[in-house]
């Protein structure tokens, strides 16, 4: 018995990564190099030098901020075989399913997650299932009750032949087969089974999505009639309840939909989350909870096992308030065309923040102890007295206080009827239950920014907490990235915007280091998203940079026959080497490289400089920052030619910045072909390195250069190429004056 007690559950294993440091070290020494040789020779040149000097800064800046998060990176490797030995009754798991439009976010989409949820491996009386909808879909609802039915024969399928992809639509395309059972007859009739009634399922749904209505709101679907997606009260429904343990048992599946009013604010992700923790809360109130994305299917059927693993196995609870999941897509382009499916940066920087004070919280894929996220510090523990404060911001529901004061001492949940618990989880639904309560400020999913997952990661930090990144093989989780041009900026600026909101907020991650328990290691790696918005600003001017030195006969570099040219040069072929060889290393392509690093530019100097002006404008009090959800798509051709090799373009002044800087370096550049500047100044003029860095930025922007010239959702629309002729005429006359 002894020795069952002592068997690992995880280890924690430092990776080596002395090339990878070298090279950082080697970059960060050369960039202060130049910075150096620019302050002792800036009296020497004019405006472009030192708009340059001020850029550079900053990319050195950045550059301190990835060497130090990359620095120490770390791996976790679990033992989930020993779990059971070290813990015979294991704890109870919620979990939480956020969708918000069944448009951008198709039923089909959620009810997979749903699915891949229901039939992991642990014990079904465990488990908890809570789908938040925020469109009031009675679509979205629909779908759900059919796929309950369905999930009576999946669920025990899965488990009976050890299925390992336990999404039905990954799962029926015919690249997994379960283990030793291929020549199985009785497998072969019940697969053929169980894929003939997934099929009935999907029919269902898309034919009631084809309808204006999708079905007759009777019965349980009445609580939808005369429902508006802003105005309504909230819908709580029970759709599965397991009463007694069966081997075959599936578990349970609540529907939410929570309170909304006009004049209300609903705080988008975060106020779903809280709704959901507290109706969890009352319903079943497990110890744990996870949470996933509507499109993060389940990949591996030991991935609660897994967590389980860190969030029991560690000799403290402060070392894991919550185990972070690494993303993983499906079905994106093999070579990354639109520099979405973050591999390097989750190998990278994501290992190396982990051997700080732990992994970023990243929205989807985590688990968390719910005494965390109720508000609860790491030395709370040792007292209750102090715990028992907590009380009087949670609200005025006795059943919630009650749960609380349970959760609070890491009990294991109840077993609860759920349909006992109705009345008071409709009470904690409500949208006037948070007021006068530390709801999103102390407690639950922060408010304040649409990056709600990094506010409520740093505010879990701030208080002296850790968490781990876990990156299992088969991955756990997998998702969709976003698909086109427009997605892809609309979500780099919904990050953009959020990340900067907590920078400019009181939940400052510098202020944290000063007055909470914030690492400052980990105060570093918060930065470096944060600063996204602002280094917009010296990503465009050093961007336009080239084409201002070529359009007014000036320079920027030195001159190619000074031995100070050496210092940019290496600083170009180093990098670039450097992050080849991280995204060789990976197992990626050349290909994929080159077009990360050609998104990293489109991005920074344009959805990134939009959520820069969505911020300012907030500030401003002229306007609110809005949620944009991302359009979800589960195609399953991920190496459609298009999507390969055409970028796609809409309407939004998004895309404006990147084409009118295209148009300003090919004015710039023909302008110089056709002589028709005034001649090189000697040592002052325009030199080979600003053509050479103009020609490097139209290379950038070749996606733009090609959609000048396609048709449809390929082609540039003529509203954004007028507008960004006008504003690079305008540059070219402000430069030429």
């Amino acid at each position: 018995m002894a020795n069952e007690f002592s068997l690992p559950l995880y280890e924690k294993i430092y990776c080596k990564n002395t090339i990878q440091r070298a090279l950082d070290v080697t970059l960060l020494f050369l960039l202060v190099l130049l910075l150096v040789y620019r302050l002792f020779s800036l009296k020497n040149h004019g405006f472009p030098w030192l708009l340059a000097f001020v850029c550079e800064s900053w990319f050195t800046f950045i550059w301190v901020l990835v060497v130090s998060s990359k620095w120490s990176p770390v791996e976790y490797k679990t033992y989930p075989e020993n779990l059971e030995k070290r813990f015979p009754d294991l704890p109870n798991i919620d979990m939480f399913v956020t969708t918000a439009d069944p448009v951008l976010e198709p039923p089909i989409i959620t009810v997979n997650t749903i699915l891949s949820l229901l039939a992991v491996d642990y014990p079904a009386d465990k488990l908890a299932c809570y789908v938040s909808d925020d469109a009031c879909s009675p679509l979205t609802f629909y779908s759900l009750v059919e796929a309950s039915k369905f999930a009576k024969l999946w669920v025990p399928f899965c488990k009976k032949y050890k299925i390992q992809v336990r999404a039905p639509f990954r799962y029926f395309l015919g690249d997994s087969e379960p283990l030793n059972t291929a020549a199985n007859s009785e497998f072969k009739q019940d697969c053929l089974k169980i894929k003939a009634e997934y099929e009935l399922l999907i029919q269902k749904i898309e034919e009631a999505a084809r309808k204006s209505v999708p079905c007759d709101l009777t019965g349980e679907l009445a609580a939808f009639d005369n429902v508006e997606r802003h105005n309504h009260p909230t819908i709580i429904k029970i759709i599965l309840e397991h009463k007694e343990i069966l081997p075959d048992a599936v578990p349970n599946l609540v529907y939410i939909s929570r309170e909304k009013r006009p004049k209300q604010p609903h705080h988008y992700k975060a106020g779903a989350m809280n709704v959901l923790a507290r109706v969890s809360g009352v319903m079943t109130n497990a110890p744990f909870m996870l949470n996933v994305d509507c499109d993060m299917f389940v990949n591996n059927p030991q991935v609660v096992r897994h967590a389980m693993c860190q969030l029991l196995g560690s000799k403290s609870e402060r070392e894991t308030a919550f185990v972070q999941y690494r993303q993983v897509f499906y079905d994106g382009s093999r070579d990354d065309f639109y520099g979405n499916q973050f591999v390097v940066f989750l190998k990278y920087m994501c290992r190396g923040v982990a051997g700080t004070q732990g992994s970023y919280y990243m929205g989807t894929g985590c688990f968390h102890r719910r005494k965390v996220i109720y508000g609860l510090w790491p030395d709370d523990a040792e007292n209750e007295a102090q715990n028992h404060t907590f009380f009087d911001e949670f609200g005025n529901s006795e059943a919630f206080i009650s749960s609380t004061a349970q959760a609070l001492k890491g009990n294991k949940g109840f077993p609860n009827n759920l349909s006992n618990s109705l009345e008071a989880a409709y009470q904690v639904a409500s949208c006037s239950y948070e007021y006068g309560t530390s709801w999103g400020t102390k407690c639950g999913w922060i408010y304040g920014s649409k990056a709600e997952d990094a506010l409520t990661g740093l505010t879990i930090h701030k208080k002296g907490w850790k968490s781990t990144l876990h990156n299992p093989e088969p991955p756990a989780f997998m998702g969709c990235a976003p698909s086109g041009g427009p997605e892809a900026m609309t979500q780099q600026k919904r990050w953009a915007t959020g990340l900067l909101e907590i920078l400019v907020g009181k939940n400052n991650p510098i202020i944290a280091t000063l007055t909470a328990k914030l690492q400052f290691r980990m105060c570093l790696a918060y930065l470096w998203p944060q600063v996204w918005g602002l280094r917009s600003i010296p990503e465009l001017c050093y961007a336009a940079l080239p084409a201002y030195c070529i359009l007014t006969d000036s320079h920027f570099l030195p001159k190619v026959e000074e031995p100070a040219i050496w210092i940019p040069f290496a600083i170009f072929v180093t990098f670039n080497l450097h992050t080849l060889r991280e995204y060789l290393e990976t197992g990626l392509s050349i290909r994929a490289w080159w077009h990360n690093m050609r998104m990293g530019r489109i991005t920074a100097t344009s959805a990134h400089l939009f959520g820069l002006l969505t911020v300012i404008l907030k500030l401003l009090g002229l306007t609110d920052t809005v949620f944009e959800v991302t359009q979800k798509d589960q195609s399953s051709d991920g190496d459609d030619t298009d999507h390969v090799t055409k970028f796609t373009f809409n309407g939004s002044a998004v895309f404006v910045p990147g084409t009118t800087l295209l148009l300003l370096h090919l004015i710039s550049l023909l302008a110089l072909s056709l002589r028709l500047l005034s001649p090189v100044h000697g040592a002052h003029g325009v030199g080979i390195g600003e053509v050479f860095c103009s020609m490097w930025v139209v290379l950038c922007f070749w996606p733009f250069l090609k959609g000048l010239f396609e048709k449809g959702k390929y082609g540039i629309p003529s509203s954004t190429i007028v507008k960004s002729a006008a504003l690079a005429l305008t540059f070219v006359h402000f430069c030429t004056t």
